[in-house]
């Protein structure tokens, strides 16, 4: 019994000890004081998902033998066509939509600011979901720059391993579990921001 208490205890002790880390790397956040919006761009580049690190592609192309082998080529269209609107539009939303629980200031997209505060997603992980739920994880590169002057960055922060809870997601799909991992992300940044402004 004991074995099996340890067990469980044991990946519940490596997910809190692995996870929710924002690291403001150079700059600080200063700079934001006196600012009532900002502009918020993504740049998707190429990130890697699950321990594994799998390309993209490779991750879809697992994915999508699991699901035409247990649930069809029908129910494939459906789950890509979703992800590929999170990916496109959602999992950005979620961010803003965490940035924004911190009411300091306004974060949205495509609007002229002075700055502009850009996400790029290093890693995802989907989780799981079942008897015990596995949140998504995300790691990014969080960089604030000068909108005229892009190559200008005041401040660049890390997002190490942000685990996803506490969200209004379908926490039923990955997709669903990673766009919480990027609620989670902009509000943790969110937090960060607001502390350094008082």
């Amino acid at each position: 019994m004991k074995k099996i208490f340890l067990l469980v205890l044991l990946p519940i002790a490596t997910t809190i000890f692995a996870q929710n880390k924002l690291t403001v790397e150079s700059g600080n956040l200063n700079f934001l004081k006196g600012q009532t919006e900002v502009n918020v761009e993504r740049n998707y580049g190429s990130p890697l998902f699950q321990a594994e690190n799998f390309t993209e592609t490779e991750y879809l192309e697992r994915r999508h033998k699991e699901t035409v082998a247990k649930k069809g080529e029908e129910a494939w269209k459906k789950w890509i066509d979703i992800w590929e609107q999170h990916a496109e539009t959602i999992w950005t939303e979620k961010f803003i939509e965490g940035l924004n629980k911190s009411k300091k200031i306004k974060f949205t997209q495509n609007v002229e600011t002075k700055y502009t505060l850009i996400i790029h997603p290093k890693w995802m992980y989907a989780g799981w979901s079942g008897f015990i739920m596995q949140p998504g994880k995300l790691s990014s590169e969080i960089t604030i720059v000068e909108t005229a002057n892009p190559s200008n960055v005041l401040a660049t922060i890390k997002g190490d391993k942000i685990e996803g809870s506490g969200s209004k997601v379908d926490y039923g799909m990955e997709y669903g579990r990673i766009a919480a991992a990027y609620e989670k992300t902009g509000k943790e940044l969110g937090k960060a921001i607001k502390e350094a402004l008082k």
